[in-house]
C-alpha cells in the first residue's frame, strides 16, 4: 500500500477514545494524528470509503473541552500486528479551527519524537 500522507505521521502518548456520535459507539482508540488525519485502533474492521461523525475524548484537565466533534472519512482500514486488532485510517473532512488549534498542541505536547 502506498503511503500518500503530505504530513508526517505523529505517534501520541496521548490515549484517547474516538466515538461514532450518530450511534455512540465507541469506535477505537487513537494511535496517530496529524491536521490532516489520524489512524484509529479497534476490535472490528471499520467499514471504508465512508464518512462519519466522530467524538475524541479530550482531558479536562489538560483542555477546555473534555471532547471534539469532527468529521472524517474512513480510506483504510489493515488488520493490526495482533490479531485481535484493526487499524483505520481517516481523513479529517470538516475541522473547525479551534478544533484544529488543539489537534495542534496534541501533536506538539504528545507526539512521539522521531
Amino acid at each position: 500500500m502506498e503511503d500518500r500522507r503530505k504530513l508526517k505521521r505523529k505517534y501520541l502518548a496521548f490515549f484517547t477514545r474516538i466515538f461514532d456520535r450518530s450511534s455512540g459507539d465507541l469506535l477505537g482508540h487513537l494511535a496517530d494524528l496529524t491536521t490532516e488525519g489520524m489512524m484509529v485502533i479497534s476490535e472490528k474492521p471499520i467499514n471504508i470509503e465512508e464518512d462519519f461523525e466522530l467524538q475524541m475524548d479530550l482531558s479536562d484537565t489538560v483542555f477546555d473541552k473534555d471532547h471534539l466533534d469532527f468529521s472524517a472519512r474512513s480510506i483504510w482500514c489493515l488488520p493490526d500486528i495482533d490479531p485481535n486488532f484493526w487499524n483505520t485510517g481517516f481523513r479529517l473532512t470538516e475541522m473547525p479551527a479551534e478544533h484544529l488549534k488543539i489537534i495542534e498542541r496534541i501533536i506538539e505536547e504528545f507526539g512521539i519524537r522521531d
